[in-house]
C-alpha cells in the first residue's frame, strides 16, 4: 500500500501537495454563536464553540495572501439571501439612463459601508471571553408587506436581522452574532435592516466587523450618531414634528389623499441641502428640515408607514447615486421621488409613476432589484405635471396687477406711459385669460389701441411720435406677461 502511495504522489503532485497542507495546517476556530437553552437576551450567558469548516466552506471564506481577505460571494449571488429569490423588475440600460439637466446636483445617497477588520487568534479569543450577543432580537416579528428587506433574506439571515435590529434600537454598539456569517451576508443583511427601518435615525449607513483569518464574523459594531446620547429628547423632537403630518393626512378619505398630503407636506417643509447634517436620515428632513433624496426618501417612507400604507426605500442610480420610494396602493406599486419634485414650486412630475415613466431617468441598484415592480396604473398622473410656463412671481408681479378685461388695460397702460415721459423703455403688464388676450391681440391688429390709449397719453406728455414693438408670454393659470418696448419722441 505505501509503495502505491509513492507512485501515486509521483504522478499526482498536486495531490501530495494537498496531504502536506492538511497535516502541516493551523486549526483556527470559526467562532459561531450557539445558545444554551432559551433564547439570549443582554446579559444571558452565551456559549461560545470551536466549529471547524467543511471543505465547501473552507473554499468559500479563503484568506487572501494571509493579508486581507479576499471579497466573499458578490451581491449578485445574494449572499445571506433567500435562494432562487428573483423580481419581476427590468432594469433599463445604465447608458440610457439620464438625468434631466434641472434635477443636476439633487441627489446625495451615500452607500452601506463596512469596515472589515481580520483578527488573529488570540484576538479572537479575547472577543469571544469579552462579548456576548447583546439583544437577540428572538420573538420579534415583523409584516414582509411593510419589511420588504427582510423578506428576502434566508432564516439564518432574518435571525441576524432581528439580531441588529434588536441591537440598534437598544443602542447597544457592540456585540458577537447569533449565526456564522461572512462579510457579504452581513453587509446584505445590515442594508436590509436598514433600509427597512427608517424610524432608526440614530444608526449610521456604516458599520464595522472583525472576522477570523477564514472570513467568519466574531464581532459586529454599530454606530450611532450625535442624536443617540441625548435619544429621548430627539425621539421626542421627531415624533412631535412627524405628528404634525400624520396628524392632518389620518383623517382623509383614502390611502392616496393620504400619500399625496405626505407628499405635498415634505415638499413645504423641506429644503435641499447637500451639506445638511445627518442627510441620510429621515430626522434630518422631519426635525431639521435640509437634508438630501436620502433624508426625503426615509421621512416619506416612516411617515407612511405610520399610516399604514406600505412604503419601501429604494437605492439605484438617476445620474448619480440615488435614492427614493416605491409606494403600495390597492391596485399596485408606484415610484414616488419627493426629491425631484421639489426642484421647484412643488410639482408632480416624478409622483406615482411607474416603472416605463422612470426608465429614462432612474435604475434601481444593490437589494432593491428585488422590490416588486411598478405597474400600477389607477392613480398615476392623477396630478398635473409641471411646466415651463412661469408664475406671477416668477415675473415679478403681484396678484393685485393682473387685469381683466380691456379697460383696465388701457388705463395701466396710459398710466405707465405718463409716469416713464418721453425716451426709450419698456414696461409691462398682465392680463387674463384666453378670451381677453384674443380681444386684446384684435386691438393692436386694427390698431384700435391709439385711439384707446396711445395719443392721449402722447398728448399729456407733449410727444410728437412713438414707435412700440409687443411680446405676449403665456403664463402658468391662462395669464399672458404683455411686455411693452416703446420709444417715445
Amino acid at each position: 500500500m505505501i509503495c502505491v502511495f509513492a507512485i501515486v504522489c509521483a504522478f499526482r503532485p498536486d495531490l501530495s501537495k494537498r496531504i502536506e497542507d492538511l497535516l502541516s495546517r493551523e486549526e483556527d476556530p470559526a467562532v459561531t454563536t450557539e445558545i444554551n437553552g432559551a433564547p439570549s437576551e443582554a446579559g444571558q450567558d452565551v456559549y461560545l464553540k470551536e466549529d471547524h469548516e467543511s471543505e465547501e466552506e473552507t473554499d468559500l471564506l479563503q484568506q487572501n495572501d494571509g493579508e486581507t481577505m479576499e471579497e466573499t460571494k458578490p451581491v449578485e449571488e445574494k449572499p445571506g439571501m433567500e435562494d432562487g429569490i428573483s423580481s419581476d423588475y427590468i432594469p433599463p440600460d445604465r447608458s440610457e439612463v439620464t438625468m434631466p439637466e434641472a434635477m443636476s446636483g439633487r441627489n446625495g445617497y451615500q452607500q452601506i459601508e463596512d469596515e472589515q477588520e481580520q483578527v488573529d487568534e488570540t484576538a479572537v479569543k479575547e472577543i469571544q471571553d469579552r462579548l456576548e450577543t447583546g439583544y437577540t432580537g428572538d420573538g420579534l416579528e415583523f409584516d414582509t408587506q411593510y419589511y420588504p428587506y427582510y423578506a428576502m433574506l434566508n432564516e439564518k439571515g432574518k435571525h441576524l436581522y432581528r439580531q441588529l435590529y434588536a441591537n440598534a434600537n437598544g443602542l447597544n454598539p457592540e456585540f458577537a452574532p447569533v449565526e456564522r456569517v461572512t462579510a457579504g451576508e452581513l453587509k446584505n443583511i445590515f442594508t436590509a435592516v436598514y433600509n427597512d427601518h427608517p424610524k432608526l435615525f440614530w444608526m449610521e449607513s456604516a458599520y464595522a466587523g472583525k472576522f477570523t483569518r477564514n472570513g467568519v464574523c466574531v464581532e459586529i459594531d454599530l454606530k450611532f450618531n450625535h442624536t443617540a446620547q441625548d435619544l429621548g429628547n430627539a425621539q421626542a423632537l421627531f415624533d412631535e414634528n412627524a405628528r404634525q403630518i400624520l396628524s392632518e393626512a389620518e383623517g382623509l378619505a383614502n390611502d392616496y389623499e393620504k400619500e399625496r398630503f405626505v407628499h405635498d407636506a415634505l415638499i413645504e417643509r423641506v429644503s435641499y441641502q447637500i451639506g445638511a447634517e445627518m442627510n441620510q436620515t429621515a430626522y434630518s428632513a422631519l426635525v431639521n428640515r435640509q437634508t438630501v433624496c436620502a433624508g426625503y426618501a426615509r421621512a416619506f417612507q416612516y411617515l407612511l408607514q405610520q399610516l399604514g400604507i406600505p412604503c419601501y426605500y429604494c437605492t439605484g442610480y438617476a445620474g448619480e447615486s440615488h435614492a427614493w420610494n416605491i409606494v403600495r396602493l390597492d391596485d399596485g406599486y408606484y415610484n414616488v421621488d419627493t426629491t425631484w419634485d421639489d426642484a421647484g414650486d412643488g410639482t408632480y412630475d416624478y409622483f406615482n409613476k411607474s416603472d416605463a415613466d422612470y426608465a429614462g431617468s432612474h435604475i434601481r441598484q444593490e437589494m432593491s432589484i428585488y422590490l416588486p415592480p411598478c405597474n400600477g396604473q389607477a392613480y398615476r398622473g392623477l396630478e398635473p405635471e409641471s411646466s415651463s410656463l412661469k408664475s406671477l412671481e416668477d415675473v415679478g408681479m403681484a396678484e393685485k396687477q393682473v387685469l381683466t378685461d380691456m379697460q383696465g388695460y388701457y388705463a395701466d397702460c396710459y398710466a405707465q406711459i405718463l409716469q416713464n415721459g418721453i425716451g426709450s423703455y419698456t414696461f409691462y403688464n398682465v392680463i387674463e385669460g384666453e378670451e381677453l388676450f384674443h380681444e386684446w391681440y384684435q386691438e393692436y391688429q386694427t390698431d384700435n389701441y391709439r385711439q384707446a390709449y396711445m395719443r392721449n397719453a402722447m398728448a399729456e406728455i407733449g410727444a410728437s411720435s412713438s414707435e412700440m414693438t409687443l411680446e405676449a408670454e403665456e403664463l402658468q393659470g391662462g395669464r399672458y406677461l404683455i411686455s411693452h418696448r416703446i420709444w417715445v419722441r
